[in-house]
């Protein structure tokens, strides 16, 4: 009977461990999740033109070190996210073509090392090419940890922020190269409301403050009234 009693223990206790890791309880708690990344709430890019596409088909040179695809956001997902967030086509004619030529994060032994460059290209309704701006960006970044979530924690991170570097700097190109292309719907600024000036205040006053006058106010300075001459009698010698 005793004999019974430990092989059921046993039995029981076998389960309980194999319930226990398909329940994912082995102690290392839930994987880390990671927010999609936007840029939606940065100022539009509107252009003059009536289309723009999209060209993502860049794919990797260095293959074996590429090691942007363990990424939870990939840069060219990133890259594409950006060009749909913030250019908008606001003309009739012609077409715009957002390329992404470059969008690497390759393993350098203990370094992970990235580049991303795009370019943006329009072109008239005729088809000949009339615009042409480019951005491009680097960072590296050192590995400290080689374990799946922290690879994945590391390049998320660098990816947030190379997108941050080439969000200014693909705006700053295109406000420069593209300006002829740029349409602004901004309200102009109010202009400089009246100079006021504070007299000063009386022994226990207050001062009062009151609206400069403006030039017309001013009473205009007298003309001065001529001497006579002295006339030939009035001479003395």
């Amino acid at each position: 009977m005793p004999v019974n009693r430990v092989s059921r223990r046993a039995a029981l206790g076998g389960v309980l461990v194999a319930a226990c890791l398909l329940a994912g309880c082995g102690g290392g708690g839930p994987p880390p999740s990671f927010a999609p990344l936007g840029w939606d709430y940065l100022p539009p890019l509107k252009l003059n033109v009536g289309a723009i596409d999209i060209d993502d088909s860049w794919t990797p040179r260095a293959a074996g070190r590429e090691r942007g695809n363990l990424a939870p956001v990939a840069p060219v997902a990133a890259l594409r996210q950006m060009a749909e967030d913030r250019l908008i086509a606001g003309g009739t004619s012609g077409r715009a073509v957002f390329v992404i030529d470059d969008a690497s994060i390759t393993q350098s032994r203990d370094i992970y090392v990235g580049s991303f460059v795009v370019h943006l290209d329009i072109s008239s309704a005729d088809g000949g090419n009339s615009g042409y701006a480019q951005a491009r960006v680097a960072r590296s970044r050192s590995i400290k940890d080689d374990s799946p979530d922290r690879v994945r924690a590391e390049l998320y991170d660098m990816v947030k922020q190379m997108m941050t570097d080439m969000n200014v700097e693909f705006e700053y190109q295109v406000r420069h190269g593209l300006r002829d292309y740029l349409q602004t719907t901004s309200p102009s600024a109010p202009g400089p409301g009246p100079v006021e000036r504070q007299d000063l205040a009386p022994p226990g006053g207050v001062p009062e403050t009151r609206a400069a006058p403006s030039v017309s106010a001013v009473p205009p300075l007298a003309s001065p009234v001529p001497l006579p001459s002295p006339g030939l009698g009035q001479l003395r010698l």
